[in-house]
């Protein structure tokens, strides 16, 4: 059986493909760090998080992306970019997804941090 982050990030996938956003990357990884997505869409590269939880008890998925965590998503994004030469604009974003039983609610945050 799939994790429920794995599940969340292939809805999230489908979701931004669905609203015009093309896929890049899954999983990119840069030394300890990882971005869940790199999309792109209207000439901007957007570094997505995605955040998926069974339970509200502790908040609000979007809430469980730490500062620490954002440091590590920039710096990841920035060797990104180096590696693919890019130089238009950014955009980080988070996706929270709250599943209970089959039902679902995504948010799409866009500017989300940075």
């Amino acid at each position: 059986m799939q994790s429920i982050g794995k599940l969340g990030e292939e809805n999230a996938a489908a979701f931004l493909v669905e609203n015009g956003y093309k896929i890049l990357e899954q999983n990119y990884r840069f030394k300890k760090s990882e971005i869940d997505l790199i999309c792109s869409r209207n000439n901007l590269l957007i570094f997505v998080e995605v955040k998926t939880r069974s339970s509200k008890a502790f908040g609000n998925p979007e809430s469980f992306v730490s500062q620490k965590q954002q440091d590590a998503i920039i710096r990841a994004a920035e060797e990104y970019m180096i590696e693919k030469d890019w130089e238009g604009g950014i955009r980080f974003d988070i996706i929270a997804i709250y599943k209970k039983g089959r039902a679902e609610e995504l948010v799409h945050f866009e500017d989300a941090f940075y």
